[in-house]
This record gives C-alpha cells, sequence and structure tokens, in this order.
C-alpha cells in the first residue's frame, strides 16, 4: 500500500471477521485482520476446537477446529495483511482515515469492520477458597476444554449447567476415567436432547450426575487438584469427592474492553447498528455477536450475512461509485474457471 492506508481493517479474527476478509479480498480492496489473540479463529480455536458444530449451511456436523481452519484457508485466500495479538486499544477517527492504536504499533485505515465477537474471553469462576492456587493447566482447574485427551484416564468434576457442561460431560466420557456433573438446580439450560443423552449415560453408569450442589472449596497435594468439598444447596451437608481435575463451565461475562470506549453507541453491552452494519461513527461497521438490532439472532450463520452486508457497504463508502451488491461469486473475475470446469 503505497499510502500506508488499508481500505479495510477488520477487528477480530473469528469466523465473522474471516468471512468479512474474504469478501473484502473478493471486492478486490486491500485488507488487514488485527486480532488480540495469539492464532485467527477466534473462539472456535480458543474455547471448544474439539466441540461439534450443527447449524452452519450445508455443514451437516463440523468439529470447530475444522471449521475454523476452513475459514482461515477462505478468509485468507486473497492475502490480507494478518496483526495477532495485538489488542485495538483506540479507534481514533482522522481526517480522511482512521487510526487504530495497539500495543504492536498504529494502523490507518480507511473503514473499520469490528467483529470482535462478545469482546474480551472472561471467563465465570468458581469463587471458592482453592481456585486461585490451582487454576491453571498444571494446578488442574480450568474454564474450558482444549484438548479431551488432556483428561485420559482422570476423575474429572464438570461444573454447569448449560450447553457446554452437558456437551463436555458426553465429550469426555470414555476418554476419563470418572466423570462428573453437579449443578446448583436440578433443572438444565442445556438443549433438551443432550441432557437427555446424559442422563441415559448417567442411568447405565458411565458419567455421574448430582444435583443440587455446588463447589465449596478446592483442595490440592502438591500444588495439584486432590479433591473438593460439595456442599448440597437445599440440605447444606457437605460432601468429600476425589477429583484430578475441575472443569468450571459457567458462561462468560460480557466484556467490550477498550471498545466500549471508543465513542460508539452501545446498547445491551454491544455495538448498535443499522441495517447497513453501519455503527454511529462513518466508516465504522460492526457484524456478528458484537452487534445489536431488532430481532438479532447469535449465530455464525447470521454472521456471515452481516460481514457481507458490512464490507459491502463500506466498499460503497471508500468509492461511491462502487456497487454495494457484487453480484453472484461464481459470476466474478476474480474466481474466473479454466474452460470446461
Amino acid at each position: 500500500m503505497s499510502d500506508g492506508i488499508t481500505d479495510i481493517t477488520i477487528i477480530g479474527g473469528g469466523p465473522t471477521g474471516l468471512f468479512a476478509a474474504f469478501y473484502a479480498g473478493l471486492r478486490g480492496v486491500s485488507c488487514r485482520i488485527v486480532d488480540a489473540l495469539p492464532q485467527l479463529g477466534g473462539q472456535l480455536m480458543a474455547l471448544y476446537p474439539e466441540k461439534y458444530i450443527f447449524d452452519v449451511g450445508g455443514l451437516p456436523r463440523i468439529l470447530a477446529k475444522d471449521l475454523a481452519r476452513n475459514m482461515i484457508e477462505q478468509g485468507t485466500q486473497f492475502g490480507p495483511e494478518v496483526v495477532l495479538e495485538a489488542e485495538v486499544q483506540q479507534l481514533i477517527p482522522e481526517d480522511g482515515h482512521i487510526r487504530l492504536v495497539t500495543p504492536r504499533g498504529e494502523f490507518l485505515t480507511k473503514t473499520v469492520c469490528i467483529t470482535a465477537g462478545k469482546g474480551a474471553l472472561n471467563p465465570r469462576v468458581l469463587e471458592c477458597p482453592g481456585w486461585n492456587e490451582h487454576y491453571g493447566e498444571t494446578g488442574g482447574v480450568h474454564t474450558h476444554v482444549r484438548q479431551p485427551e488432556d483428561f485420559r484416564g482422570k476423575r474429572v468434576l464438570i461444573v454447569g449447567g448449560g450447553d457446554s457442561a452437558v456437551d463436555w460431560v458426553l465429550g469426555l466420557r470414555g476418554i476419563a476415567r470418572e466423570v462428573t456433573l453437579i449443578h446448583r438446580r436440578d433443572e438444565f439450560r442445556a438443549h433438551k436432547s443432550t441432557v437427555l443423552e446424559m442422563r441415559e449415560a448417567a442411568a447405565a453408569g458411565d458419567v455421574t450426575i448430582r444435583t443440587p450442589y455446588e463447589v465449596k472449596e478446592i483442595h490440592g497435594d502438591g500444588g495439584c487438584v486432590a479433591h473438593v468439598t460439595l456442599i448440597n444447596s437445599e440440605t447444606k451437608e457437605e460432601d468429600k469427592l476425589d477429583v484430578e481435575a475441575v472443569v468450571a463451565l459457567l458462561g462468560f461475562k460480557p466484556d467490550l474492553g477498550p471498545i466500549s470506549n471508543w465513542g460508539l453507541e452501545l446498547q445491551r453491552n454491544t455495538i448498535k447498528v443499522s441495517q447497513l452494519m453501519e455503527t454511529n461513527i462513518p466508516g465504522v461497521y460492526a457484524a456478528g455477536d458484537v452487534v445489536h438490532y431488532p430481532g438479532k439472532l447469535e449465530l455464525i450463520a447470521t454472521g456471515y450475512g452481516e460481514a457481507a452486508i458490512a464490507v459491502n457497504n463500506a466498499v460503497h463508502h471508500i468509492n461511491p461509485k462502487a456497487r454495494v451488491s457484487p453480484g453472484h461469486s461464481t459470476n466474478l473475475k476474480v474466481f474466473a474457471q479454466e474452460e470446461g470446469e
């Protein structure tokens, strides 16, 4: 770029951001992806790479890590600049461009597409004695499952009542030596079919479900988790459970981080956008879980469409003579096929 200014800078390298990068390349504009994480793929790679995803069009089911790899291949095929481990701390509109300030330097861009998901990934934790001492890979206390094999042959306690907790009870069945789930209520927030499958596994003796229980204290031996003290939420009776790993799957606290200080109009801890995915700052668009508008659905499939809308309107913003709609991909010269294909 002779002037050092990128046409579109995408903040966030998850599936929505990667699809936005693909569309930027499809439209023939220069593109940069900036992400605070050390790798592209967003939550697909950082939180649940081994989980199956079932609601992406054309894919009956696919592992999150495989979807991420496909998205990375698609999103980077036109050669966008990729800047990782660089949280955008400031977004400063200037004359004719926007300045982005990160710990890895400052970047100039004509437009911005924010695809930061839920923002910072701050998992909810167990506020009990022993958590801080044992939190981390070596201590045995976790807030997500990266690789199921990390738990092979171990006695695992999973805490939570949502989809992730129930999914990993089933996902670690047959890998871990023992899998126990505790939840503070008798009812679960997870999908009914997976809850039923989990209860059937418990009836068969493959896993253990204990409700209504909470963790009172985590105890260690030599720096590693050895057992936990459980407390019945109703009777207040206590019990000891020998475990070698505790996985607290309690969801995440929405935290936009620096984004909340950029002068954007916010609603429900998300960025308010128009039907064109415009924010209140000219030249700044947003898409994916980070946005809010009437009827918003937080789905990967929805993010794809929003990314296309945001990028195509950003292209039109850069060049008012450019059409908003690029047409069907099969007719575009960038995807010119050899005769007979």
